[in-house]
């Protein structure tokens, strides 16, 4: 016979059991399919400031990448020399033989230009009232200037030997545009008028949108012997196009230093020297600022929908009183009720992270190709967004998890 003491034996506590990863994530889901409608607006602040974040990186991206490719293309050793301003505030004249002197200087390999021709206006006709003028210049130009100057024919031929001393004309993109002109036909003329009379030109081709020179898109172009004989053209170059060496930089610096005084060495103050493709950089670098205003914009939506599942959250403890006293009368603990609520934020701001993350992939994909750009969206950006959303759901979920795990089984079932 075993001989019992008489004090009673503490009853056996069971363990609690462990959640897996699943059984959390479908514990988080109850919450969210018991009321859709309310999680659906709430995560739509999410996606709305994830969608802003996402589309900004990859259309920045997508903008980028098209820019260098253009730069890329029409290369970085092209420098263009125009008249400046003399001490009095009048505008100088670059010599006539500029662009044979600049040609001299090492590491240039083409050089081309344009003259403007002053007190001409261009018409589609005679029969236009002359205030029409569209702000259209007309302007001598060589023969070789497309392909030095970064662009290409659209349409019909440019000038020639044989037409450059004849009243033929190219005109510019915008040009052509403002004129209502959009294919050559045989015997196409326009009408110019100045002070030296009207004249009717001949229209032989049209040229592509240049992007290093859009000065030319709004031009009419005639030849140099052409703009003297009928035009008045004094003959004095007002803006030269040089190409240097392609992929040498140090090139292309040395020559930027030294055309100012060689193109005009009597007043090399009054020569303006320029790079184009700087210009396209700072243009890049003013869309970055402007991005980074809709980031802060993306930012404070990612903000508005955090505030939104902390309310969620704080309703849902509310509400559930009694799923956490029944689930804590029945041996979950702190911890599980404290995970299980903070997984439901995370998991809802989650939802709505990958919605922004499609709808922004999507807007840049449509913006993109829209605008003939190639669709970049960076690894940082849907990554980014995605990380956002998580962070803010932990965050806004935190407080009422740790509020729900604090409630005692009694004061839950008691205070339904």
């Amino acid at each position: 016979m075993i001989a019992t003491s008489g004090r009673p034996t503490a009853p056996v506590v069971p363990a609690a059991a462990r959640l897996s990863p699943g059984d959390l994530a479908g514990l988080a889901s109850i919450g969210l399919r018991t009321s859709k409608l309310r999680a659906g607006l709430s995560a739509l602040g999410i996606a709305i400031g994830v969608a802003a974040i996402t589309a900004v990186l990859g259309l920045a991206a997508s903008s980028s990448a098209a820019l260098l490719a253009e730069i890329q293309a029409l290369g970085t050793n092209l420098l263009t020399v125009t008249n400046g301003q003399t001490l009095s505030g009048g505008v100088a004249e670059l010599p006539e033989a500029a662009l044979g002197m600049i040609a001299r200087l090492p590491g240039v390999t083409e050089v081309q230009g344009t003259g403007t021709v002053s007190g001409v206006d261009v018409y589609k006709s005679p029969l236009i009232p002359p205030i029409e003028t569209n702000a259209l210049s007309v302007d001598a130009a060589t023969l070789n200037l497309p392909a030095v100057a970064g662009t290409s024919l659209a349409q019909g031929r440019f000038l020639n030997a044989a037409t450059a001393r004849e009243p033929a004309a190219v005109l510019g993109a915008v040009t052509a545009r403002l004129l209502g002109i959009d294919r050559i036909r045989p015997g196409m003329r326009i009408w110019v008028d100045g002070e030296v009379g009207g004249q009717w030109l001949y229209v032989t081709g049209i040229l592509s949108p240049d992007t290093y020179a859009p000065e030319i898109d709004s031009a009419v172009l005639v030849g140099f012997p052409a703009a003297e004989e009928y035009l008045n053209f004094d003959g004095h170059p007002s803006q030269i196009y040089v190409r240097t060496i392609p992929n040498d930089q140090a090139v292309t610096t040395a020559v930027d230093s030294l055309l100012g005084a060689q193109a005009n060495p009597e007043n090399p103050g009054q020569v303006t020297v320029s790079q184009p493709s700087d210009a396209l950089t700072a243009q890049a670098d003013a869309k970055g600022a402007l991005d980074t205003l809709f980031l802060g914009l993306g930012a404070v939506a990612l903000l508005v929908g955090a505030i939104g599942v902390a309310n969620i959250m704080v309703i849902s403890v509310l509400e559930r009183r009694h799923e956490i006293g029944l689930r804590r009368a029945l041996g979950a603990t702190r911890g599980q009720i404290r995970a299980q609520f903070l997984a439901e934020a995370i998991l809802l701001s989650l939802a709505g992270g990958v919605a922004g993350v499609v709808i922004g992939a999507v807007a840049t994909a449509a913006y993109a190709r829209g605008h003939g750009e190639v669709v970049v969206i960076p690894p940082q950006a849907w990554a980014g967004g995605l990380a956002a959303a998580i962070i803010i759901g932990a965050l806004a979920g935190l407080l009422p998890a740790i509020r729900a795990a604090r409630l005692s089984p009694t004061q839950a079932l008691l205070t339904v």
